[in-house]
């Protein structure tokens, strides 16, 4: 996730002496170049342009905001759009790199610490993210994010205590959200704990905001579970074929490898199966 180093250009201005006039005065070089002039950095894109950017894929946006961010340095939002790009595409350092740009200018921007927390943790290294998140949290006690967020980076960092009360209080500001009742059940699943998982992703995925990533956690539980045929419904409901097939043949290898060892890390290896 690779810091600017500005470039800063000195020209040395040097002064002749003043000599005397002689009767016989040498033959004139060359006369020197005059420096180039300084280069006009491009000016930041329209807001058309970037609003057709948002509608782009990952790789596109990253590569857009990026830019928007070297040119701008002090452009919050192009900063944090392009962390987020940069954690879809799985570059989880430079996102969080990114992200914590946008904080050395502007300490309190609440969508950079979420964004510098949600890196961190993708990268698995949330105990570097937790700062920023409490800091989030503090900011803005009645959002839900923060919360689910530092539940994720507390058991991250062994602090289980500390994400269930955190996770907790997401539940009482939004109840039943799907995205904090898959971060513990995800928690669960890391811990080999299938059974408490499973409840709770029926729940999540029982929500009408429930996303496909939700939906397919489910399948991968109840796979891991020896309930073989529910999985593959969602699986051929939710996936073209081949990737059914695939995530079929994921689940069948690691049943046969043994349950619990597939679930010491769910996210990464099943992740990469679903393609995001």
């Amino acid at each position: 996730m690779s810091r600017t180093t500005a470039r800063l250009a000195t020209v040395l201005l040097f002064t002749a002496l003043a000599s005397p006039v002689l009767a016989q005065q040498p033959t004139a070089g060359p006369s020197p170049e005059a420096p180039a002039a300084p280069r006009t950095p491009p000016p930041p894109a329209s807001a058309e342009a970037r609003a057709a950017a948002d509608r782009a894929d990952a790789l596109t946006r990253s590569v857009f905001w990026t830019q928007e961010a070297e040119i701008s340095p002090q452009d919050p939002i192009a900063g944090v759009k392009a962390a987020q790009a940069l954690r879809e595409l799985g570059r989880y350092d430079q996102s969080a790199d990114m992200a914590q740009r946008v904080l050395m200018v502007q300490p309190a921007n609440y969508d950079a610490m979420l964004e510098v927390g949600r890196g961190h943790i993708a990268r698995g290294q949330a105990f570097y993210g937790i700062q920023a998140l409490e800091k989030a949290r503090d900011a803005r006690p009645g959002d839900w994010r923060p919360w689910s967020l530092l539940g994720t980076a507390y058991e991250q960092v062994r602090r289980s205590a500390d994400a269930q009360a955190a996770w907790a209080q997401a539940l009482a500001i939004a109840p039943d959200n799907p995205d904090v009742l898959t971060n513990m059940a995800i928690s669960a699943m890391a811990r080999g704990d299938n059974a408490a998982a499973e409840p709770l992703l029926r729940r999540a995925a029982a929500q009408p905001g429930a996303s496909l990533k939700v939906r397919l956690n489910l399948a991968m539980v109840l796979g891991l579970t020896g309930k073989m045929g529910e999985a593959e419904q969602i699986l051929r409901r939710d996936l073209p074929p081949e990737q059914a097939d695939s995530n079929l043949a994921w689940l069948n290898a690691r049943n046969a490898a043994g349950g619990q060892q597939a679930a010491a890390a769910p996210t990464r290896t099943w992740g990469s199966l679903q393609g995001g």
